[in-house]
């Protein structure tokens, strides 16, 4: 007789959740780092052009704000906005280009690889991102005698939650976009009035009240309040709720982002 040995199955565990986040975050940073000059000279200069062309010459005419010169004043905020733009490009256009035209998702989810793991890895990544265009901003305003605190040293961190919350409401947006050129009205309907209504440029209290409370809706605002806190090293209770809303916001649209995109990357 002749004994028949039956194949045996092979049981394969996955990787930690740990591992598999770290591989997604490894994977894009090795890509961003391929052109490292021009992805990471431009944060170093873009804030001193409208710096100089904005706070030098508009300076002279508004003098202080809250005891503040103007130029302190914008040079603080200004620090806020990088993460929030290095984030949605990165969310939108990237995410879509890496979707639907490099086809790079499907390759990454046929391995042990989630569909959660891969966009809560990308949102890592922006969170990297914008730890590291807030530290490069931060960087060259202390150079320039802009930061008067040391406790500026914590927006590096602010900025890496903010790149977090931004890239959770970039990725929930891109999940509804089906052409690239629909990113323009994400950028120019949503993105630019944060800009110039989140206490950037000027104080939201000099605003109607009903524009204030819609100043709060804004995630800007609150890192930029949580940004400008550690630049001037002057922190009270209202930034705990500033906090509670960036960690709100990010996990609400993350999990609305990852769903959404969870079932257009199937199909």
């Amino acid at each position: 007789m002749t004994e028949t040995v039956l194949p045996q199955r092979i049981v394969t565990t996955p990787p930690p959740l740990a591992y598999r986040l770290y591989s997604v975050w490894y994977r894009h940073i090795r890509v961003y780092c391929k052109h490292l000059i021009s992805n990471g000279f431009p944060p170093f200069v873009e804030p001193l052009f409208f710096l100089a062309g904005v706070g030098l010459g508009l300076g002279h005419y508004v003098g202080l704000i809250d005891g503040t010169p103007y130029l302190l004043f914008l040079a603080s905020g200004m620090i806020a906005p990088s993460s929030m733009f290095t984030a949605a490009f990165e969310c939108t256009f990237g995410t879509f280009i890496r979707l639907e035209f490099d086809k790079a998702y499907d390759g990454m989810v046929s391995a042990s690889i989630t569909v959660t793991d891969l966009f809560v890895g990308e949102m890592l990544f922006v969170g990297t991102k914008g730890f590291f265009f807030t530290l490069a901003v931060m960087s060259v305003f202390t150079v320039f005698g802009l930061v008067p605190s040391y406790f500026a040293i914590l927006t590096p961190l602010v900025g890496f939650f903010a790149g977090m919350m931004f890239g959770a409401l970039s990725l929930f947006v891109t999940s509804f976009v089906k052409t690239i050129n629909h990113f323009n009205f994400f950028l120019t309907g949503c993105l630019t009035p944060m800009f110039f209504f989140s206490g950037i440029v000027f104080p939201i209290t000099n605003l109607p009240e009903w524009i204030q409370w819609v100043s709060e809706v804004f995630p800007l605002t609150h890192s930029a309040r949580l940004i400008r806190a550690c630049c001037f090293g002057q922190f009270s209770s209202l930034l705990f709720f500033d906090i509670l809303f960036m960690v709100a916001f990010t996990i609400v649209f993350g999990y609305l982002a990852v769903s959404r995109l969870e079932k257009r990357l199937i199909q």
